[in-house]
């Protein structure tokens, strides 16, 4: 079977040429490392497709916020 490429979804910052962190779908992984977050390190996170709708669904509810407050 050839290799599936992931599919970018979304780049985080992208004002840059510092590699910025991005998300990918890559749906020839194994179900359960299909969402791929990598960062501008070179590392990289993998997680299931429920996972990730978990971590969504948790930010929508305001679970991040306090991480999102612009530096004084």
């Amino acid at each position: 079977m050839a290799d599936v490429s992931p599919e970018p979804i979304a780049t985080f910052c992208g004002e840059c040429d510092c590699g910025c962190p991005q998300l990918f779908l890559d749906p020839g992984a194994p179900e359960d490392k299909r969402v791929r977050i990598t960062d501008d390190f070179g590392q990289q996170v993998q997680m299931s497709a429920e996972q990730f709708a978990d971590l969504v669904a948790q930010a929508k509810a305001g679970a991040l916020d306090r991480l999102t407050v612009a530096a004084v």
